[in-house]
């Protein structure tokens, strides 16, 4: 055999490599990410040769924040290990946190069911058959009380996935701390408040999007001005990634909302550096390894930008992405679902080594109910795992200088930046998505990749390919059907017990201040004290604001 050196990757391709393929016959397909990224056979120091490496990638804790935010990373601290948890009743739930506490999460993740996303009491006859089925049922703060029951509220840091009535969930938890004596200043911990992304990809909207943000931006306000560990908004991609974006259009579309809320807050008088350190970021974590570490490289580095160049931010944090990831959830089957603890393993892996700051990994039943504690035990256990055995959390960013790694970010980024320019030219987020055009962008992608799955092109280990016949089904939470009616029984009983002239003179208030420029925060906030419901507070916003119907999907002119 003929030894050669390559003196460049040009020569190799011509020499050593395409011998060896002339030889191969498998995997000739061309290779691709799921943003259509080609994906080379080889990447090489030529692939960065136009590249300024120190000005791209900085040191971690520096601009442009490529390589962490931090300086020294999960050297100094691990990222938190939530777990996302929520069914039933309040009671029910606060069972299952007490349960992950004592199991080592360090921070504590609410799902709300449906009819709480929607501003609904569980007695409106729209929330008959949805109480408690996909996160917990709240209706008032006798729920918040008994949920929060028993947990250190100064001491651990909780993040509630609530969008559209996230600022009556933060006035329930503020009300619920004032109870246990803890003062607010020292409450930490973050409301997902992201509206926009619920008009793209998810549909728990109740008002038009001008007034949603005037509630985001009155939340802005309240919490930089009264809580300042708390984060304002988790600006999210996951579910955008969720209903089959690529990974270029989440990075995108999340940073063209963020610019959205940010524009929003500094035309409502916000000094910029006085809220962006409160602003925090949610994606997904995907199959892709590499793709998704470069995607969070890339979002980190493009934020910083964004902020310094566009808002002229001046204080760093302001211009530190700070963010949480959670699994992909639409990544998991209900076929051999021993295979998603596998899945959910490399996702949690991408996600550490592209730099979260916190992390949920999916229980592997959840294609299939609710988690069981078994399975959550499982999920938690795949995170410590990583942090505390594989060595991968001892050095700050270990794929920086890959050739590959680094090509994919800079790709990932250029790709972004086009959609962002585009979206910008459409007026905004809010107008593009009056218009339908993230909409269609990700209708597109997820019919793609359908495609893929059905000519086989993208396979999925269980599911189209190396299936198992006659599988033994798993165990599986199963949510009490009687929590609905127990749930209305509460709410009557409290209907009764309560000061209802103070409730309508609260809720009159807050009406009044809807009509007014006023911030809602202090309104809503006297209103869930005086034990007026979820409910009610939403329809006196609704009585002001109306609501909000469906958007196009598919007009793009």
């Amino acid at each position: 055999m003929e030894l050669h050196e390559s003196s460049n990757i040009g020569e190799w391709r011509d020499t050593t490599a395409r011998k060896a393929k002339e030889k191969s016959t498998e995997r000739q397909a061309q290779f691709t990410t799921s943003s259509h990224i080609e994906v080379p056979d080889l990447a090489a120091e030529e692939d960065l040769q136009d590249v300024d490496m120190h000005a791209q990638l900085g040191y971690p804790g520096e601009f442009p924040f490529t390589r962490g935010i931090h300086p020294a990373m999960y050297r100094s601290r691990l990222w938190t290990m939530r777990q996302y948890a929520g069914f039933a009743s309040a009671e029910e739930s606060n069972k299952r946190y007490h349960f992950l506490l004592s199991h080592g999460t360090t921070g504590l993740s609410v799902a709300f069911d449906l009819p709480t996303q929607m501003g609904y009491d569980a007695d409106h006859p729209l929330s008959e058959g949805e109480v408690g089925k996909v996160g917990v049922s709240i209706s008032s703060l006798e729920d918040m009380e008994i949920l929060l029951t028993g947990l250190p509220l100064d001491r651990i840091s909780t993040s509630m996935t609530i969008n559209a009535t996230a600022s009556i969930l933060l006035a329930l938890y503020i009300a619920v701390a004032k109870k246990q004596g803890v003062e607010i200043r020292k409450l930490s911990g973050t409301v997902q408040n992201d509206v926009l992304k619920e008009y793209i990809a998810r549909g728990t909207y109740i008002y038009p999007p001008r007034h949603s943000m005037r509630i985001i931006t009155d939340t802005f306000r309240y919490c930089s001005e009264n809580m300042p560990r708390w984060n304002t908004i988790s600006i999210s991609g996951y579910h955008i990634r969720e209903a089959g974006s690529t990974a270029v259009q989440e990075v995108a579309f999340t940073l063209s909302n963020a610019i959205s809320y940010v524009q929003a807050a500094v035309d409502a008088g916000l000094d910029i550096d006085t809220f962006a350190g409160q602003l925090s970021f949610f994606f997904n974590s995907h199959n892709n390894l590499f793709e998704e570490v470069a995607k969070f490289r890339a979002a980190r580095r493009m934020w910083a930008h964004i902020m310094r160049e566009r808002f002229h931010a001046r204080d760093p944090r302001s211009l530190m992405l700070r963010f949480h990831t959670q699994t992909a959830g639409s990544t998991l089957t209900a076929q051999q679902p021993d295979n998603n603890i596998v899945r959910t393993a490399y996702q949690a892996l991408a996600a550490v080594l592209g730099g979260t700051q916190s992390l949920h990994t999916n229980s592997k039943d959840e294609a299939l109910s609710l988690p069981t504690e078994d399975a959550v035990r499982i999920a938690l256990r795949t995170q410590q795992l990583l942090a505390y055995e594989t060595g991968v959390a001892d050095v700050v960013d270990p794929l920086a200088g890959s050739y590959y790694v680094e090509s994919l970010t800079n790709a990932i980024e250029k790709q972004a930046w086009d959609y962002i320019e585009q979206i910008d030219a459409l007026g905004g987020s809010v107008r593009a998505i009056e218009r339908g055009f993230m909409q269609a962008e990700i209708e597109q992608a997820a019919y793609e990749y359908q495609h893929a799955l059905e000519e086989q092109r993208a396979v999925v280990v269980g599911v189209n390919r190396f299936v198992s016949e006659n599988e033994a089904h798993p165990n599986l939470l199963r949510v009490d059907p009687t929590v609905g009616k127990r749930q209305v029984a509460k709410l009557a009983d409290l209907r009764q017990r309560r000061d209802n002239q103070l409730v309508q003179q609260t809720l009159t208030a807050l009406e009044e201040g809807a009509t007014s420029t006023a911030n809602l925060l202090p309104f809503i906030i006297a209103a869930v004290e005086a034990y007026a419901t979820l409910g009610e507070i939403s329809d006196a916003m609704r009585h002001v604001f109306g609501e909000q119907h469906e958007f196009p999907t598919s007009n793009t002119q």
